[in-house]
């Protein structure tokens, strides 16, 4: 839980300043239920817009990252279009990283690509520490969009070190991650430096955001899915919480979403400790949200969780499905809707702006949700 005082954010701060601590986002992730829930998709930025792909003509993915003006404009294109009530950074996860030095590319239709995995201690000895000062693209590109998006909140987001790990050793995408996990188990102290140094470097990418004016962060772990409830818990839950830490003293709200993580919800909430270690746990599509908060408890906000082929379904269908996540999410102390991943690139704009509508139309959720 983040209850420790903003105080070491900057005066300016839309936190410290007020304009957005008592919007429906901060609200929720702090545990109170406001009258309206609140809502917004992962991956809102950029991939199904239309505005998004024209801007985008010419300019390869990670230079639109390293572009502040192109990359605030992004973040606020899915405000302006769809009223959600919170704006996500339009970054990458494996941004940090290539300002740490390492050479990566995203291959259009395959994702990240390396050109020389790290699968050695020498390896790991070779990678370089991020300078802060590389950073500079990031502080300008949050300025320039909380400058402009008012009350309505900027979530920051960062990938979790074993995503990161994952496409460091495998050196691309990979459907089981077997040469990383592989590492894991037979070389635990490289394996460990490994990702302790992916949280830094993360941990940093997140604070650059939190210091320039977000005013929540979230740690995305794609492929947390493929690990066993032991091995998360003894070799990646530590160096999760290394990478949150780096904004623990800001006292923004934090989230922590992971894809296939039912088995490990509740460690993901706690850390791999005995208590809350996060504002909010993000739910994806397969764990109803009601059965996610018998396992995570009462104490954290819930995060999600609409299954992201039912955007493409008949309306009648996906509002039946939106009201059920918003019935079942009655039974936490706070929802945010959300998406239980990202908004696929082939989903219609309008349907989104229309689930915005209905959520909003559903008050605090507690009732009316099956209407």
């Amino acid at each position: 839980m983040t209850d420790a005082p903003t105080s070491s954010l900057p005066a300016s701060h839309p936190l410290v300043s007020g304009r957005t601590s008592g919007s429906p986002l901060v609200r929720a992730l702090r545990g109170d239920r406001p009258e309206t829930l609140p809502v917004w998709f992962m991956r809102q930025a950029g991939r199904s817009l239309p505005e998004y792909r024209e801007l985008r003509v010419g300019t390869a993915m990670l230079d639109a990252c390293l572009d502040p003006a192109m990359a605030s404009e992004i973040t606020l294109q899915p405000v302006r279009r769809h009223g959600v009530d919170a704006g996500i950074f339009f970054s990458d996860i494996v941004v940090p990283i290539k300002l740490a030095g390492v050479d990566v590319e995203i291959v259009p239709g395959r994702g990240p690509v390396l050109g020389s995995p790290i699968r050695s201690a020498a390896d790991v000895d070779a990678l370089e520490q991020l300078d802060p000062a590389a950073l500079a693209p990031i502080s300008e590109a949050v300025a320039r969009t909380v400058e402009q998006l008012g009350d309505t909140p900027l979530i920051g987001f960062a990938g979790a070190p074993f995503t990161l790990a994952a496409y460091l050793v495998e050196g691309g995408p990979s459907k089981d991650h077997i040469r990383a996990r592989t590492l894991m188990h037979s070389d635990p102290e490289t394996w460990s430096r490994l990702l302790a140094w992916a949280a830094d470097v993360s941990g940093a990418f997140l604070r650059a955001q939190v210091l320039a004016g977000a005013s929540a962060a979230q740690l995305f772990d794609s492929w947390v899915g493929s690990l066993s409830r032991a091995d998360y818990v003894q070799s990646v839950a530590p160096h999760s919480a290394a990478a949150l830490a780096h904004v623990a003293d800001l006292g923004v709200p934090r989230i922590h979403f992971g894809v296939g993580s039912g088995e490990v919800l509740r460690d993901m909430t706690t850390l791999g400790t005995d208590s809350v270690g996060v504002d909010a746990v993000g739910v994806d599509w397969r764990l109803p949200l009601d059965e996610a908060v018998r396992r995570v408890g009462t104490g954290v906000t819930v995060q999600g969780n609409i299954d992201p082929a039912v955007l493409s379904a008949p309306w009648e269908v996906l509002e039946a499905h939106v009201r059920d996540v918003v019935r079942r999410g009655g039974a936490a102390r706070a929802h945010v809707v959300n998406l239980g991943h990202g908004v696929p690139p082939e989903t219609d704009p309008a349907v989104l702006t229309r689930i915005v509508a209905l959520v909003h139309e559903l008050g605090d959720g507690t009732d009316g949700a099956a209407a």
